[in-house]
């Protein structure tokens, strides 16, 4: 196992039956092992610093029906919100206030009267603040959308895919919704020029070995700049409400295989890692992650934006606890960096 965790940390890359090897057989001494070398190579690039971005949920309308989420559109027990233009630019002053200089904008798929509205928000940010990058995480549009998002003035954009096998994809979503849709996005959004990030639910409904393997050569291929995996959380109104949660061990190892296969790639220590327990943000950290997406949504709206239950967003998970936040990251040998953030290389116009 150890002759493993050496070649993957400097060939950047293993066969399939090595990856099943790493994935089944990794202990506690390995684990602990991957999760150095993956810190290592993280700081080999980033040093100790900790990119920071502001998280707005712009709302939790969707037209999806997948059954792992709280906000699918067949649950008629979540209350309904969407942020308006003033809202949402009233989140990014504070945020640069409080020196974030990246904004990620999350939300359901929803309507495409919203994503004209969208454009109108997109370029007043870009307006209004020069100097940050604006991120999507919005979902499945056709190419002219995501090009006039970019246009716009967006630099990023977050789809993650989930699986990238047919038949898991099968599990976790209804039939109007197609894997090669998803795929057509990613591809979509990185030819138009996004900095482009994917990444999978660990432990999700079905997940198999195999499906792993699957994902982690998908994602090897695809080269994204940003990789966002965290454990899978039921909500209690979905289809999978009684299903166990991801694996913490499993989650820490896979965020380690990706720093070490992918060693400049942007990789948050999620949300769901910190729900899951409560040093999950810093586990994260220290499995190579190198970026923390600290809440900027309204407080009152924060508990509405329920893709799975508990979520954390207050405290450390909060702008407003930025202060706790860096005692935190300093505490495990870390400082947040405020600037930009942007994959390396990328040269994004300000």
């Amino acid at each position: 196992m150890r002759d493993l965790i050496e070649r993957l940390y400097r060939e950047q890359t293993l066969p399939p039956d090595k990856l099943r090897t790493l994935l089944t057989c990794c202990d506690d001494e390995h684990l602990l092992l991957i999760r150095q070398k993956a810190c290592e190579v993280a700081q080999t690039h980033f040093g100790n610093s900790i990119y920071i971005r502001g998280l707005i949920e712009i709302g939790n309308c969707c037209r999806n029906d997948c059954y792992y989420c709280g906000i699918r559109c067949s649950n008629r027990a979540i209350e309904r919100y969407r942020l308006d233009k003033e809202d949402i630019l009233a989140c990014c002053r504070e945020g640069y206030a409080l020196g974030f200089r990246t904004f990620v904008m999350q939300g359901g798929e929803d309507s495409r009267s919203h994503d004209e509205q969208m454009i109108d928000i997109i370029t007043t940010i870009r307006q209004h603040y020069p100097d940050v990058a604006i991120t999507l995480s919005l979902g499945e549009k056709d190419t002219a959308t995501y090009r006039r998002f970019y246009e716009a003035g967006a630099n990023r954009y977050l789809l993650r895919h989930e699986t990238h096998n047919e038949q898991h994809y099968r599990m976790l979503h209804p039939e109007k919704m197609s894997l090669s849709n998803r795929l057509r996005c990613l591809n979509d959004l990185k030819d138009i020029g996004f900095q482009t990030g994917t990444g999978i639910m660990v432990g999700s409904p079905g997940q198999t070995i195999d499906h792993l393997i699957e994902d982690i050569l998908f994602i090897g291929d695809f080269r994204p700049q940003m990789i966002g995996i965290g454990p899978f959380l039921p909500h209690h109104d979905t289809p999978f409400a009684d299903r166990p949660t991801g694996s913490l061990k499993q989650t820490l190892l896979l965020l380690a295989i990706f720093r070490l296969m992918h060693p400049k790639a942007l990789i948050p220590s999620t949300t769901a890692l910190a729900t899951l327990v409560p040093d999950g943000r810093e586990l994260g950290i220290l499995s190579g992650a190198n970026v923390v997406m600290p809440n900027l949504s309204p407080s009152q709206q924060r508990h509405k934006y329920a893709l799975y239950d508990n979520k954390a967003s207050m405290g450390a998970e909060a702008a407003e606890g930025l202060k706790l936040l860096e005692e935190r990251m300093k505490a495990i040998g870390y400082i947040i960096d405020k600037s930009r953030g942007d994959y390396p290389g990328t040269s994004d116009p300000l």
